[in-house]
């Protein structure tokens, strides 16, 4: 008999496909890919150019430089789960003969530093900043779309009490797809190739979907296997409310709970309350036939909503931080931001089957060589 609540649990552990063996069966065996190297480096920065200028255009953001670096002892680091699972890389500075020491990490994601960016930089509601994200996350199992080399553009702006609701987070999506599909109409355009109908191209609706309803839809599968089976069914999907505990009895993925807000009460459905301020944009990816993420975002905590989700998550010692200590005392700006993954917006722009035909970065020989046989070459 199979045991589906290990199924659940096993699932919640993070993204990756976790074996090497898996990943054979996954990799496709068709492949061919559309742009040459030189091509592909030519679109690329025309993208990039492009979705940098128009997520600044559309949500009113200004580039700011981003640390790669950041202090242990303040409390910005991102953890990405509440589990404690991915751990930031971490050295000693023993700066002055280690009279005036530091202890540093490298960024897994900026998620807090750009909360307090917002204050740094005296942003007024409506107002925001974006980066040009790097950032490393060691602990990732390293496939044909996670690499512990991270490039984001990571984005976040200051919102008013007013704006802590679902109609404001839809549309700040919305806005954010017009860009994205916006980018793919400039690489067809440079690259009248790219346009195949063997790979179609992102579809212009944008479906959104509580995690609720999508347990619903799926109730026997585990979460990844539920997003895979909505994506077949929806190309492109927001799915809303991910981190507060469902009909299951599990989170729909684990979240930290000090930055997005996941525990809000928002809609009503069918008698049933739903929780959640933030989600994820997925996508249908026709080359690899995935699921491929794209965006994680959402309405980040306010005092309230903070204190709740560290509680829930046995971690109130995280108060005693700086940054923790501007949200509950309200120094810190209420503000909504994301995460939108370079490589992987590349990736799926260019048609690609693997992240490192669009970054450079570490893989294992085994990878390589699977890849190699696919005529998938990373860059060195």
């Amino acid at each position: 008999m199979v045991d589906k609540s290990a199924d659940k649990k096993a699932d919640l552990a993070g993204p990756g496909i976790g074996s090497y063996e898996e990943l054979a069966k996954i990799l496709p065996a068709d492949y061919s890919p559309i742009l040459d190297r030189r091509e592909t480096m030519n679109a690329l920065y025309a993208v990039k150019s492009y979705i940098e200028e128009g997520l600044n255009k559309e949500l009113n953001l200004m580039m700011v430089q981003v640390p790669l670096i950041v202090d242990r002892e303040s409390g910005v680091n991102d953890m990405l789960d509440r589990d404690g699972s991915r751990t930031p890389i971490e050295f000693h500075i023993s700066n002055d003969h280690n009279k005036n020491p530091i202890d540093a990490q490298v960024v897994q994601a900026a998620t807090k530093w750009k909360r307090v960016a917002l204050k740094q930089y005296d942003m007024k509601p409506g107002e925001g900043l974006n980066t040009d994200m790097r950032a490393v996350r060691k602990d990732y199992f390293l496939d044909h779309d996670h690499s512990s080399y991270v490039d984001q553009w990571d984005w976040e702006k200051v919102i008013t009490d007013k704006d802590r609701n679902l109609d404001y987070l839809k549309d700040v999506v919305q806005k954010i797809w017009k860009v994205l599909k916006g980018a793919e109409n400039l690489a067809i355009e440079m690259y009248p190739k790219l346009k195949t109908d063997k790979y179609p191209n992102l579809p212009d609706e944008l479906k959104f979907l509580h995690a609720e309803e999508i347990l619903e839809m799926y109730p026997d599968l585990p979460r990844k296997a539920r997003e895979t089976e909505v994506i077949k069914k929806y190309p492109a999907v927001f799915i809303l409310g991910i981190g507060w505990t469902l009909e299951d009895g599990y989170p729909h993925e684990m979240r930290a709970a000090d930055y997005d807000d996941w525990v809000t009460e928002t809609i009503e459905k069918n008698g049933k309350k739903m929780h959640g301020l933030n989600g994820d944009i997925l996508v249908w990816n026709p080359i690899t036939k995935r699921r491929h993420e794209l965006t994680s975002m959402g309405i980040r905590v306010d005092a309230e909503t903070l204190k709740i989700q560290l509680e829930m998550t046995g971690q109130m010692d995280l108060l005693s931080t700086p940054y923790h200590q501007g949200i509950a005392n309200g120094t810190l700006p209420l503000s909504i931001g994301g995460g939108i993954g370079q490589s992987r917006t590349y990736m799926l722009l260019l048609k690609k089957a693997h992240l490192g035909e669009v970054s450079v970065t570490v893989w294992p020989k085994i990878l390589k060589d699977l890849g190699a046989e696919r005529q998938i070459h990373v860059l060195e």
